[in-house]
């Protein structure tokens, strides 16, 4: 084999490694651009997690919205209870008769 022959073959076999070594770092990134859109810890370069970090505004921020949703789901809690009474009370049978019983005397008082 020729040197000629050596070179022609490094020449051809040298893009399948740097092929190979871009391969690697697109997964990579997109491996890190995944964790990131979902909301993964990163990792450090032994492996640690690395957290965002957060700060004493965003903190605060997130305990007032943590409180106004407790709140909101009591408010929401108590609704519920008085629309459940509101439908018992409409679905209850005395309910329609008075309803009834009032529209009879209104066309009564209409006649006269």
């Amino acid at each position: 084999m020729s040197p000629q022959d050596v070179m022609e073959i490094i020449r051809l076999a040298m893009p399948v490694p740097i092929v190979i070594a871009l391969i690697i770092a697109a997964g990579a990134l997109a491996n890190t651009w995944l964790k990131m859109k979902h909301g993964y810890p990163l990792s450090g370069t032994w492996g640690q997690k690395l957290y965002p970090k957060t700060s004493s505004e965003e903190a605060e921020r997130i305990k007032l919205l943590s409180q106004e949703n407790a709140a909101l789901r009591a408010e929401l809690g108590s609704i519920k209870d008085r629309m459940g009474n509101v439908e018992r009370i409409v679905t209850d049978s005395g309910y329609a008769l008075t309803h009834q019983i009032e529209a009879l005397r209104a066309d009564k008082k209409d006649v006269q």
